[in-house]
């Protein structure tokens, strides 16, 4: 990672909703660092000392396996964060943490959160109405794996890094994005080249841009749609609440 620095404004959603007490306490805590495509944040089983808030860049959230192996199971962009599970509970994380989307990263110290959740009902609620939403892009990804084909997979994974990029470009190559997609090179490429054709995105030299956005969401799977109201939303939660149904027996 580059060298860090102060920061000035902050845009990443989550850190923007806390109340004004508790950002004036986390506030001189803050440190900015611009990192690259590919950098690691925390690798699998990594202990954690800061918690990690997107403020331009993305991240993403692989589950590791014996072999080495690795699938994308989330990605945090702007509106979220990596490592509030460990100013909650448990500081060690399950996943590697990667930078998906090059960009400014946000870090906060672990013990000053946990502070804060401890002191704070609002950031208690907060950070929970988070967490249950990432845990919900978590399912509706390992469903997205597992029954969708890969363009559509694709279509739904560049529609989330196009609503967190600053700019049009998207820098990735056909390496990265099979490994994060869970799927052989083969196949990536073959819908990348297919998508290319139909004149929804362009891609040259590892760049690439959606050209037609509604042609794209058209393509996507569900999933898309779902997680993003999903994030749209957890800053807000509805005042009512479906009725669980519970049919027990005596």
């Amino acid at each position: 990672m580059a060298k860090k620095e102060k920061i000035i404004t902050v845009r990443n959603r989550l850190l923007g909703a806390f109340e004004s007490a508790s950002r004036e306490r986390v506030d001189p805590y803050i440190e900015r660092a611009e990192v690259t495509l590919g950098d690691i944040v925390c690798e699998a089983g990594g202990i954690l000392n800061h918690a990690y808030f997107p403020d331009g860049a993305a991240l993403s959230l692989l589950t590791v396996l014996e072999n080495g192996t690795a699938i994308e199971t989330a990605n945090i962009g702007r509106e979220g964060a990596f490592g509030l599970f460990a100013a909650m509970y448990s500081r060690s994380s399950f996943n590697r943490s990667l930078v998906q989307l090059e960009g400014g990263l946000l870090r906060v110290p672990i013990k000053v959160l946990q502070s804060e959740f401890e002191r704070s009902a609002h950031i208690r609620n907060l950070f929970v109405s988070y967490s249950e939403t990432l845990l919900a892009q978590i399912q509706q990804t390992v469903a997205c794996n597992a029954l969708h084909s890969t363009r559509q997979k694709m279509c739904r994974w560049l529609l989330m890094m196009h609503d967190r990029a600053d700019g049009e470009h998207l820098t990735y190559t056909h390496e990265f994005l099979a490994q994060v997609l869970g799927v052989n090179r083969k196949s990536e490429t073959l819908a990348a080249q297919a998508l290319q054709r139909e004149g929804l995105i362009d891609y040259h030299r590892g760049l690439m841009q959606i050209l037609d956005r509604p042609g794209v969401e058209k393509a996507s799977c569900e999933c898309y749609a779902i997680v993003k109201k999903r994030f749209d939303d957890f800053l807000s939660p509805p005042s009512y609440a479906v009725q669980e149904i519970w049919h027990g027996r005596k």
